[in-house]
């Protein structure tokens, strides 16, 4: 029997289509695979007063592009540590995010060197940039808003990092 449209057998076209969804799955299952997202690397941020923020690790370049974005709560004590290869005057912004932050700017020394309080998330461009600070950051956290006011965390603060495994 032929197909009535194109004369082909109906069996050469049932031989394609299977081909074809079956490359369709492995393609979808080998970038399912291939680009899994890593577990997310949690460091406790400990600051002098004794509380510790459980912040998530932006060590590459999507990670610190993505940053807290698309987030609809973060915990009280939770966050996001972002980790620059170098120290240099670095800027943050808070495009696509749905909760406003608190960003705290640190030195290769672990300590504070700028602050800022109660950022709004941005739902328009252009977004605004916050920072740079006065002094260069190897680490910008970002927390849950009202965090510096409670925890009075103020410029020259020195936090420790420990890495949870």
């Amino acid at each position: 029997m032929a197909n009535a449209s194109t004369g082909a057998p109906l069996s050469i076209n049932r031989k394609r289509i299977i081909f074809l969804v079956a490359m369709s799955l492995l393609l979808m299952s080998g970038a399912i695979l291939f680009n899994a997202p890593e577990q997310t690397q949690i460091i406790q941020v400990k600051f002098p007063s004794g509380v510790t923020v459980d912040a998530e690790v932006a060590d590459n370049p999507e990670r610190r592009l993505i940053g807290l974005a698309f987030r609809e709560e973060l915990p009280l004590q939770g966050g996001l540590l972002y980790i620059f290869d170098h120290s240099a005057p670095h800027k943050v912004w808070t495009k696509g995010f749905l909760i406003p932050i608190d960003v705290v700017w640190i030195d290769e020394s672990k300590q504070v060197v700028y602050l800022l309080k109660d950022v709004e998330p941005c739902a328009q461009d252009p977004c605004p940039w916050y920072g740079p600070p006065p002094e260069n950051a190897r680490y910008v956290l970002e927390t849950h808003d009202g965090f510096i006011e409670r925890e009075q965390v103020r410029i020259g603060t020195e936090v420790t990092f420990a890495l949870q495994l």
